[in-house]
C-alpha cells in the first residue's frame, strides 16, 4: 500500500526515469565483481524471490512494445506500412477505424507472445535457479515466466495474454484466447483485419471480451487475480523469517516500481538476513538504506545472466 501511494505521490519523478527513495553514495563495483558476488549469493541463498519485468523479456528480444525495433518490424510490418504504428504499445492507443481491424492487429499482438520461443534470459534463469528454493513475480504479460517454470511457482500480477475477460466485468471468469487468436489470425491472413463475426465476446453478456491484462483497459482485479498475489504473499510468509532471502530485481523500469522494486528494497530493509541484487540496462538505483545489503549492476540484463551462469560453472 505504501508503495503504490508513493508512486501516486512522486508520479513525476519516476516519469522522469528517477526514484523516491535516497540513493546510496557507494561508488559500483567493478563488473567483473559483481558477477562473482551475484553467483554467491545464489549459493548461499536458503529461498531467491525474481522479480521479472519488461527488460527481461526486452533483453531477449522482445523489445516491441516501445520503439518500432527490427522485431517489431517482423512480427507487424504489415500494420506500421499501412498505419504508420510504431511500437506495440502505440498500436493499442491508436484510432482504428474499425473493430475488425482493431481485432486484427490485437490477434497479431497477442499471438506473437503467446507463440513465441522461450527467451535466452529464462532459458539462464532457469539454470541459475536450478536445485534452489525460489519464487517469480512478474509483472510480464507475456507468458515467457510461464514457460519457463511450473505455474505454482509463479505470480502473474499484471494478467496473462493466454486469457479473455469480459470488457464491462460484467463476471468474474476469464476464459482461454489462445485458440480463438490462432483461428482470428488464420483467417486475417495477409489482411490487417479479422472477419465480424469472429470478434471475441464475453459468453455471459455478450460484450466485447478483452485480454486479461492490466495496462489497455478495464483490467479485472478478481478471483484469479488475487489468487496470483496470493501465491506470493504465501511464500514470503512461509520463507522471510530466520533464512537467507535473495531478491532479484530483473529488468525492473520505471513504470510500475512499486510492484517489484519497492516491495523488494523495504523488505531487504526490514529482513535481516536478505540481499537484493538488480540489474538493469539504464538505471542503477541503489538505496542508501539497503547500501550493505544490495548491489546495483547497470549492464545488458542478457549478459549478465549469461556470465552468472558461467561464474556458478567455474565454482
Amino acid at each position: 500500500m505504501q508503495t503504490q501511494m508513493n508512486y501516486s505521490n512522486y508520479y513525476s519523478v519516476y516519469a522522469h526515469g528517477g526514484t523516491a527513495e535516497p540513493l546510496s553514495s557507494k561508488k559500483p563495483l567493478p563488473y567483473e565483481q559483481q558477477i562473482k558476488i551475484f553467483a554467491q549469493k545464489i549459493k548461499e541463498a536458503d529461498h531467491i524471490i525474481v522479480g521479472g519485468a519488461s527488460g527481461l523479456s526486452a533483453a531477449g528480444g522482445c523489445d516491441f512494445y516501445y520503439t518500432d525495433s527490427p522485431s517489431f518490424y517482423k512480427y507487424f510490418g504489415k500494420f506500421s506500412k499501412k498505419y504508420g504504428i510504431k511500437g506495440t504499445f502505440d498500436g493499442m492507443r491508436y484510432h482504428w477505424q474499425s473493430r475488425e481491424e482493431f481485432w486484427g492487429y490485437l490477434a497479431t499482438f497477442l499471438y506473437t507472445t503467446q507463440h513465441a520461443p522461450l527467451r535466452s534470459p529464462y532459458k539462464d534463469l532457469q539454470k541459475i535457479l536450478k536445485g534452489k528454493d525460489y519464487f517469480i513475480l512478474t509483472t510480464n504479460q507475456d507468458t515467457q515466466a510461464i514457460k519457463a517454470f511450473p505455474e505454482e511457482k509463479v505470480a502473474e500480477i499484471q494478467g496473462d495474454h493466454r486469457y479473455f475477460q469480459c470488457s464491462r466485468q460484467c463476471t468474474d471468469d476469464i476464459w482461454d484466447a489462445v485458440k480463438p487468436v490462432e483461428e482470428m489470425v488464420k483467417a486475417m491472413g495477409d489482411g490487417t483485419g479479422v472477419p465480424t463475426d469472429m470478434i471475441p465476446h464475453c459468453p455471459h453478456c455478450g460484450a466485447e471480451a478483452f485480454p486479461w491484462v492490466r495496462g489497455y483497459g478495464n483490467f479485472l482485479e478478481g478471483t484469479r487475480y488475487h489468487q496470483e498475489y496470493a501465491k506470493a504473499t504465501d511464500y514470503l510468509k512461509h520463507n522471510m523469517n530466520d533464512s537467507k532471502v535473495l531478491f532479484l530485481e530483473l529488468g525492473v523500469g520505471r513504470m510500475t516500481p512499486m510492484l517489484i522494486q519497492e516491495p523488494f528494497w523495504a523488505l531487504t530493509d526490514q529482513l535481516p538476513d536478505a540481499y537484493d541484487i538488480m540489474v538493469n540496462r539504464d538505471y542503477q538505483f541503489l538505496p542508501k538504506k539497503i547500501e550493505d545489503k544490495g548491489q546495483a549492476i547497470k549492464a545488458d540484463l542478457a549478459q549478465v545472466l549469461d556470465d552468472v551462469v558461467s561464474e556458478l560453472k567455474q565454482n
